[in-house]
């Protein structure tokens, strides 16, 4: 196990070194920062840009800039907005626990509803239970959470007046982006799991258990479900990436002060430094959760600790 987790560990920091040396490299390649900061401002002589850049760190060259990127990254130091001069490491504090929350909740609850019905459309399978789930699934499956987000605000909030429309400062403003990114992730996760549950229905020991006159509820989430619990922890920690990305559209249609609001603000102001930053974090976060599942996976069906 202990040479399983540092081949994954070594693996995870390779991953992130080559994305924070894309990331760096696309910020630049977006433009000049000074340029870009001085759009609006009337005739900016080449002298006042230069002194631009170098007030930035950016007249350095590009090797220079990354390796101080790095050495700041070990140290919790990701340098300072261009736009306001805040600590990009103080705003990514502030927006980073506001967005795992989103997260957890959107998971945790599409786990919550996709499990117990995609059991009951294997079990019902051909029935008229199994159609009605798997024609919701494919609804959810069809329509983009923008869309499922707007909908959302019209309907309880414009409509019905239950929810607030946006922001995080009442505990009810987290229920409509929650239920947005939850209804994508349960869509994909009930097929997944009526599936696995198929294939694993058939299998002899289910009907050796069944035999023994054990439960139905015990027989299908004791041991049914547990061989479905690899495919599924698998799917959900690649699942992750796709979450985060969907979190800069719901945020932003919610007002949600997390992190991909955080990132389309510094996009729209021209602030590479805050726009580094998030995306860096984000890249780190998404690998440390696949390293997470790979761990879990490991743990749950030892024969993967030989690859």
């Amino acid at each position: 196990m202990i040479g399983f987790l540092i081949k994954r560990i070594a693996q995870a920091l390779f991953v992130v070194l080559v994305v924070t040396l894309l990331v760096a490299y696309a910020v630049r390649l977006s433009g000049d920062p000074a340029v870009m900061l001085t759009q609006g401002a009337g005739s900016i002589s080449p002298q006042d840009l230069e002194n631009i850049r170098q007030a930035l760190g950016l007249d350095r060259p590009f090797s220079v800039q990354y390796l101080s990127f790095l050495g700041g990254l070990l140290s919790g130091d990701l340098g300072r907005s261009f736009v306001g001069n805040t600590p990009v490491a103080s705003l990514i504090m502030n927006a980073l626990p506001l967005t795992l929350l989103l997260a957890g909740v959107s998971l945790i609850l599409s786990i919550a509803l996709s499990i117990p019905l995609g059991i009951h459309a294997a079990v019902k399978r051909g029935r008229a239970a199994d159609q009605i789930i798997r024609t919701l699934s494919l609804f959810g499956l069809s329509f983009p959470n923008f869309w499922t987000a707007m909908m959302m605000v019209l309907v309880f909030s414009v409509t019905l007046g239950w929810l607030p429309p946006s922001g995080a400062g009442e505990a009810s403003g987290i229920v409509m982006p929650a239920l947005t990114m939850a209804i994508i992730l349960t869509a994909a996760n009930i097929r997944l799991v009526r599936t696995t549950m198929l294939e694993t229905l058939s299998a002899q020991y289910i009907m050796v258990a069944r035999a023994k006159g054990l439960r139905e509820r015990v027989v299908l989430y004791k041991h049914a479900l547990r061989n479905c619990a690899i495919p599924l922890i698998t799917y959900i920690g690649l699942q992750f990436g796709g979450l985060i990305g969907g979190v800069v559209v719901v945020e932003r249609v919610f007002n949600w002060p997390g992190m991909g609001s955080l990132a389309f603000d510094a996009i729209s102001e021209r602030d590479y430094s805050v726009l580094q930053g998030t995306i860096t974090v984000l890249a780190i976060l998404i690998v440390g959760v696949n390293l997470l599942t790979d761990i879990i996976y490991a743990l749950v069906d030892p024969r993967i600790r030989t690859h």
